[in-house]
């Protein structure tokens, strides 16, 4: 497995980490576990090095340009280097490997060069679509460029399958990328049932004092990257429909600002709708303490303007929370619309609130959806979706 850009071990919410990261170690692992030996390749931004994450999974770090973080936008100079490191790692005469199965296009563009050269079947995943972002960019955004739109293209004509996690990436896939459709395969990615889980509700006043929340106030939460395609600036809003209400809610904010010009913009937007003090942004969190804000959030918000698939609510649903989401991109399969929470035809703050203060108005219903959230997180395994990638590696191989 490639990542070229972020280590899979970084933490999700810092830099260029997310979904993407949480998938990639947790289907390596499920992988691991029946038998298929995992080597995660991904660019040293130090000295390069070895370290076993799991029984049977292996993070190689290649050095590939200078041993210091390189932005996103800068990595596609280093990309020959990376894929000559990886062939040199997978050796030449006679392959160490049996497949490469790229993660984001740039891991694509370094190795499927090398998987011609060696002989060797190439799966690519892309987990977030140019084209996809472009339909929906957050106002004043910049689009993706025309380089990536055009790397993707290039890469969904060449591999020999794409693994997309929704419907809604298939449809770009095919309608803006032109990718044939019997060299897609649809696997949807996987919760941690076992670590996001209802049952941590009994951490809710030990991960208050943690945050430095207090004790009786409903949380809203809302996890990821704070970028404008997130757009946390919409909670914020929608905190400040629901500040008259009692109990008025806090918003929890958890993740890195990658953009510190928007998250001025977020803080001067609390100001103006009056709501400073009920906005904690807490910087990002280990899964642990994660799960633990989940399972005591009244509802998390995932407010960004697209998502390929959007494991935060799965995540959350996992928790028995709630999620309110827009309705639209990979959430309308990522969210069941009255099973784990609602989806919202609009970005109307006014009504993600009058959602919000519908569930909480109707106590059995609030009860019912924590326990139909969990259900239906329960059908998003990572075991399932490494079944469906080792069968599909296994018809590539012979």
């Amino acid at each position: 497995m490639v990542s070229m850009h972020t280590s899979p071990i970084e933490r999700p919410g810092t830099g260029d980490a997310g979904g993407m990261n949480v998938a990639i170690v947790a289907l390596a692992q499920q992988l691991a576990r029946r038998g298929v030996e995992v080597d995660i390749l991904t660019r040293a931004a130090g000295a390069p090095e070895e370290r076993e994450l799991a029984e049977g999974v292996l993070l190689r770090s290649l050095a590939a340009g200078p041993p210091t973080p390189i932005p996103k936008s800068g990595l596609v100079d280093v990309a020959d280097e990376f894929g000559e490191a990886v062939a040199h790692l997978a050796g030449r005469s006679e392959p160490r490997y049996d497949l490469l199965h790229a993660h984001y296009w740039l891991s694509g563009l370094a190795t499927l060069p090398v998987a011609i050269e060696l002989g060797l079947p190439f799966v690519q995943t892309f987990h977030t679509l140019g084209a996809m972002k472009n339909r929906s960019l957050a106002p004043g955004d910049e689009p993706e460029h025309e380089g990536r739109l055009r790397g993707e293209a290039f890469l969904a004509g060449q591999a020999d399958a794409i693994v997309a996690g929704s419907a809604a990436e298939v449809d770009t896939l095919i309608d803006d990328l032109h990718t044939p459709p019997e060299r897609l395969w649809v696997i949807p990615p996987g919760v941690d049932t076992d670590l996001f889980t209802p049952d941590r509700a009994r951490n809710n006043s030990a991960v208050r004092d943690k945050l430095g929340l207090p004790p009786d106030r409903p949380l809203l939460v809302i996890a990821g990257r704070i970028q404008p395609l997130k757009d946390q600036e919409l909670g914020i809003r929608i905190l400040a429909e629901l500040s008259m209400v009692a109990p008025s809610p806090l918003l929890v904010i958890a993740g890195e600002a990658t953009d510190p010009v928007f998250r001025a913009r977020l803080e001067q937007a609390a100001i103006v709708h009056g709501v400073e003090a009920d906005v904690r942004f807490v910087g990002t969190l280990d899964r642990e303490t994660l799960a633990d804000l989940f399972a005591a959030a009244e509802c998390t918000l995932v407010t960004s303007h697209s998502e390929t698939f959007g494991l935060v609510a799965l995540e959350s649903a996992a928790s028995g929370t709630p999620v309110i989401a827009f309705r639209g991109t990979g959430l309308t399969e990522s969210v069941g619309d009255g099973e784990s929470g609602y989806l919202v035809d609009s970005r109307d703050p006014a009504d993600w609130a009058a959602a919000i203060l519908a569930h909480r108005a109707d106590g059995a219903r609030v009860a019912a959806m924590r326990r139909s959230a969990r259900s239906f997180a329960e059908g998003f395994t990572w075991a399932t979706a490494a079944a469906s990638h080792l069968a599909l590696y296994e018809a590539l191989v012979r």
